[in-house]
């Protein structure tokens, strides 16, 4: 009788735990709609200051005197393709450094030697975009100077190398200090991927007879070719948004080419709004926070892109 009224007792009793479980599922949905609701917050304020602009006539836009004359789409277009133009210039120069380094850390390395130049990687991602900017126009523009003018005269019958003009404040500078900016993100996603593959995966391969650069291509590459995709497209995102680096090391212009070693060819559209906006009347700060909302639903575009790679591909993970 004793062990049942025990038993009865332990069955009527509250559940270990259950409050702290409570708690936590609310602290948790908190957070969780807390980001959503930013997030719409921050759509909602570029969209109310953008109608203005978005619905001006072209009389109205002609006052805004950065506009030179421009529609509000012919203003965008050029920044947009600046934008994406250093984005992607980055992410083929971060890319290939950022697979070959978490590669290192994670298969070819010393756990010692691998544990430090993983927290001297994830170092980078502390340095302030200043400190980049001014590394780029103090050290790597003389640096690359003299390469950019040999691929102009060597290769100029190559457009994008074509008509180089020092100094190196041009897109492809620009792209090089962002590839620097965007490398930590990258390289610690990709690290973490490669980290994931299946031990018996590597051991099978190996056991097969391949070596250690066969074992990599067969089973840790094909494992980590959607987080590879994914951290790219993070990467991109963050090189998208980035403001003063671009701004203190890339001389600004509103053409659309593929000349990135000329300068006064291009700009991005953070940059251009850090310029213009302390000088922005009325119509002209509206017409930079349109460029805004341009930007914020091309970075959510890439960064949902890089989501749905990774729930496509995630079925076919050998984790699974």
């Amino acid at each position: 009788m004793a062990a049942v009224a025990g038993s009865e007792t332990i069955r009527r009793g509250r559940a270990p735990g259950r409050v702290g479980n409570a708690i936590f599922r609310g602290v948790s949905s908190s957070a969780g709609i807390t980001i959503v609701v930013l997030l719409g917050l921050v759509a909602a304020f570029l969209v109310y200051r953008a109608v203005p602009a978005l619905l001006a006539t072209r009389e109205e836009l002609a006052d805004v005197g950065f506009m030179r004359g421009q529609s509000l789409l012919g203003y965008v277009a050029p920044l947009a393709f600046g934008t994406v133009l250093s984005s992607v210039i980055a992410l083929v120069v971060a890319v290939p450094l950022s697979i070959g380094i978490a590669l290192f850390i994670s298969h070819y390395a010393p756990r010692r030697l691998a544990q430090g130049l993983g927290y001297l990687v994830d170092l980078l991602a502390a340095i302030p975009s200043v400190i980049f900017g001014l590394w780029g126009l103090q050290f790597l523009q003389p640096l690359v100077g003299p390469l950019f003018q040999w691929l102009s005269d060597h290769m100029g019958w190559l457009p994008p190398f074509s008509g180089y003009v020092g100094s190196a404040k041009n897109i492809m500078t620009a792209g090089l200090v962002l590839a620097v900016m965007i490398l930590p993100i990258i390289t610690a996603t990709i690290r973490e991927v490669f980290l994931q593959t299946p031990r018996l995966h590597e051991e099978a391969s190996l056991a097969l007879g391949a070596t250690r650069w066969e074992m990599i291509r067969q089973a840790v590459l094909p494992f980590g070719r959607s987080g590879i995709i994914s951290a790219a497209m993070l990467g991109m995102g963050r090189a998208l948004g980035e403001t003063m680096a671009v701004l203190m090391v890339l001389a600004p212009g509103f053409a659309m080419n593929l000349y990135v070693l000329r300068p006064g060819q291009h700009q991005s559209i953070a940059a251009n709004i850090a310029n213009q906006f302390p000088e922005a009347g009325a119509l002209g700060a509206d017409v930079l926070i349109a460029t805004g909302l341009f930007l914020f639903l091309l970075t959510f575009a890439v960064n949902l892109a890089a989501r749905w790679v990774i729930n496509r591909r995630a079925e076919f993970s050998g984790a699974n």
